[in-house]
């Protein structure tokens, strides 16, 4: 926006305001007013808007789910910010569609309220004791489940966590949250919701299920036991390319002549995958294009290997070579042939087919995907938390391929690729910021490992026992010492003409 004139032509995007939006943007045809809370999400994000609350309009825009409506909440001070933006436009999303060649919008309005965030959490606790509120999902980053990375279990020994036990009734994390909630709700003879994990996260529903239950028996093993009887952690599967909202989605918004002041953007393509198991009902996502079966894990895998997994190659390549996103880096043929190589020789032979795909044709759609030029996905936000992301995303494949004595060279490759981009500068000398939880160790470790590769691999947190692999190790140093010497085009060259 160029002055403050054009800011007064926009239409402020609220309920009032629907009927005036330009004829081409789609708007809720049900009644908000009639909508009733009967979810509530934590983490509230743009890939929520534009996954789950996506789905669940689809509903309402045929006049079903409305008991089933959205509150948004948080736990961190920055929601709070999300918190007024959304209720400035009375929660109301536009969606921006980006197809290569095509660009369409909606409003979307399953969302109605927003708990407000505050350190103690108790306006949430509240919300979520209301037995209106039959599911509680969560998206909250893949590192966010307190997880011990040596041994896959509970780290009880956060510092969030042991706050936590030691003042369950003024929790700081979410999890803590959901307990103060669910034991208001069985005080009160009330049943307790669905735990609903959307993050990306293999098994991610037992994943929350072990981090609930581990925090209710620091404090109160009844209530522990109550919770794992009475409640459900349905597994699930979750799938859309998501940009953050920079310039560039509040540019099309504009364009379009709305003010809305959290547009999200996204590819034209969705999945979600989830069990069937709800203590407390569910809407009919299924009746708009989810998928309720007993075989997420098969979805999951593919998804999180081929996808999640290839983001990690791409993005780890493109930071260290300053390539801005991760259409680019799709456009750049030595990282985009590396990524389908890997693809379709190391990872996709440990996957099983699934209804409507077989693995190899999972990596064409992706590369589809990831080529899209329309959706500004930056290397930077997809190399975020590689500490969560490659143990979660990469090394699975890894272990598989030595498991079944397969070639494993490009994964070695990509592990290589994160430990250079971890040291921080790219190959023209400017300085990565740091983008990642563990980001000062990770430097430092990576700074030691140009001169001794192997030392990447002692990470135990991130590569358990890889290291006594000798094929995996040789490759890795190998490769890393390659980048160091003669730079990542070079490597990539070499793995590229590599004979097989």
């Amino acid at each position: 926006m160029k002055d403050h004139a054009q800011k007064r032509d926009l239409i402020k995007l609220r309920d009032a305001t629907l009927e005036t939006l330009p004829a081409a943007v789609q708007v809720p045809t049900y009644d908000r007013s009639q909508v009733t809370p009967g979810i509530v999400h934590i983490g509230l994000g743009n890939f929520h808007r534009a996954h789950q609350a996506w789905y669940l309009h689809r509903l309402m825009q045929q006049s079903l789910a409305l008991d089933w409506g959205i509150i948004g909440a948080g736990v961190r001070a920055a929601d709070a910010a999300q918190q007024q933006r959304l209720a400035e436009q009375d929660y109301l999303t536009t969606l921006i569609e980006l197809k290569p060649d095509d660009t369409t919008a909606e409003v979307i309005g399953p969302m109605i309220g927003f708990a407000p965030v505050a350190d103690d959490n108790a306006a949430l606790i509240a919300q979520m004791a209301d037995p209106a509120i039959r599911i509680v999902s969560l998206t909250v980053t893949e590192g966010g489940y307190f997880i011990d990375p040596a041994t896959k279990g509970f780290h009880a020994d956060h510092p969030d966590i042991r706050h936590d036990a030691q003042s369950p009734d003024t929790p700081r994390t979410a999890f803590g949250a959901m307990i103060a909630a669910l034991k208001k709700r069985r005080s009160a003879g009330h049943a307790p919701f669905t735990c609903l994990s959307c993050d990306n996260l293999q098994g991610n529903g037992d994943v929350l299920r072990q981090t609930v239950l581990s925090l209710a028996r620091l404090t109160d093993v009844d209530l522990a036991d109550w919770i794992e009887r009475n409640g459900t952690f349905p597994n699930s599967m979750v799938d859309c390319i998501v940009p953050a909202t920079g310039p560039n989605a509040l540019g099309l918004v504009q364009g379009l002549g709305i003010d809305d002041a959290a547009p999200v953007t996204h590819e034209s393509f969705r999945q979600w995958v989830i069990e069937d198991q709800f203590c407390a009902g569910r809407p009919d996502w299924d009746a708009v294009g989810a998928i309720f079966t007993d075989h997420v894990h098969d979805f999951e895998a593919i998804k999180i290997r081929v996808l999640n997994g290839g983001h990690q190659l791409l993005a780890n390549a493109g930071e260290v070579l300053s390539i801005a996103t991760i259409a680019e880096c799709m456009a750049h043929p030595k990282i985009s042939a590396f990524f389908e190589k890997t693809a379709r020789e190391e990872i996709v032979p440990h996957l099983k087919p699934v209804p409507g795909m077989a693995p190899s044709a999972y990596v064409d759609l992706i590369k589809a995907r990831f080529a899209n030029p329309r959706i500004v996905d930056t290397t930077r936000r997809v190399a975020f938390d590689g500490s969560a992301r490659h143990p979660g995303f990469v090394v699975p494949s890894i272990k598989s391929g030595i498991s079944a004595g397969t070639p494993i060279t490009g994964l070695a490759l990509a592990e290589a690729l994160w430990a250079r981009m971890c040291a921080g500068t790219r190959e023209d000398g400017t300085q990565i910021e740091p983008n990642d939880p563990f980001w000062n160790d990770l430097q430092a470790v990576a700074i030691a490992a140009k001169q001794d590769p192997a030392l990447w691999l002692l990470q135990e947190p991130y590569y358990g026992d890889l290291a006594q692999s000798s094929v995996f190790r040789h490759a890795f140093c190998n490769w890393l010492t390659h980048i160091w010497d003669e730079g990542v085009e070079a490597a990539l060259t070499g793995f590229l003409n590599e004979a097989r």
